[in-house]
């Protein structure tokens, strides 16, 4: 299939020009193959990566440079989304699949806690993960949230629906051009996660429920929320009220001049220093 083949072209053409150097690790799980780009001094202490849905592990390769310097970085493709992770085991089912998956990895690596950084989708596992064992987390960092603390915008929901009924490439470079309204988007990352749309068509993610308030208040994980200022996915400022009710203790930082998508890549000196900071 030509266009899967354009799909992996990308995704490599993209790590290849990480500006450190990156280990591809295909790490055995109950569910399949997770693909893992590792970078970093091995003994350093870890950062568990998790893009939003359809992003890839790819996304943060404006990041991956400052994180790395003194940090193992662990940069995954989500089972069953867009990438290089292989759901051949048991079907991804719920949330409970959710957190074996994360378990595997982490003691694959020999990791018992990691720092978790999630973008969107990512933050909402990253979030369920924390509410579910605090001792595998040692901080969390959450990006532009979608559906963890507010409902996500209806005009955004919208605009996606023909993306969510029929992926298509031009439809993924719709919304996103859509949404990021001008930000800086990494023309190299635009070209994986609009390829990969049109490769895999419709996956079915596990999504975690939104966390009612009760249990939020329960977190007690060393929570970093960083919000972008002219997000289209959700109102931010609800977003931000919602968390600083919820769980005070949280730093909430937001990011002007940058929108949902676009925020790892265009406000990427800002969010590594909100991970880094987190990280201790």
């Amino acid at each position: 299939m030509v266009i899967a083949d354009d799909f992996f072209r990308a995704y490599d053409a993209l790590l290849d020009a990480w500006p450190a150097d990156v280990a591809a690790v295909d790490v055995p799980t109950p569910f399949g193959s997770t693909r893992v780009n590792v970078c970093g001094p091995e003994s350093a202490v870890p950062i568990l990566l998790l893009p939003g849905g359809g992003a890839t592990s790819t996304v943060w390769a404006n990041n991956i440079g400052a994180l790395s310097r003194r940090h193992r970085v662990y940069a995954v493709d989500v089972m069953g989304d867009v990438g290089r992770s292989v759901n051949a085991g048991a079907p991804m089912r719920s949330v409970d699949d959710l957190f074996v998956w994360l378990d595997s990895i982490l003691d694959h690596f020999g990791s018992a806690s990691a720092t978790v950084v999630g973008h969107s989708y990512g933050a909402m596992i990253g979030l369920a993960y924390a509410l579910h064992d605090a001792r595998r987390i040692d901080g969390l960092v959450l990006l532009d949230p979608t559906s963890c603390f507010a409902g996500m915008s209806p005009k955004y929901l919208l605009r996606a629906v023909p993306l969510l009924i029929r992926p298509t490439e031009k439809r993924q470079r719709n919304l996103i051009g859509w949404e990021a309204a001008g930000a800086e988007v990494d023309e190299r990352w635009l070209d994986v996660t609009a390829l990969g749309a049109a490769t895999f068509g419709r996956t079915r993610l596990v999504v975690p429920r939104r966390p009612s308030a009760d249990a939020l208040g329960g977190l007690t994980v060393d929570t970093t929320v960083v919000l972008a200022g002219d997000s289209r996915a959700h109102d931010v400022g609800r977003v931000a009220e919602n968390v600083r009710k919820t769980v005070p203790a949280a730093t909430v930082t937001t990011i002007n001049g940058t929108t949902h998508h676009a925020l790892p890549m265009a406000a990427s000196h800002a969010v590594d220093a909100a991970i880094l900071c987190a990280v201790g």
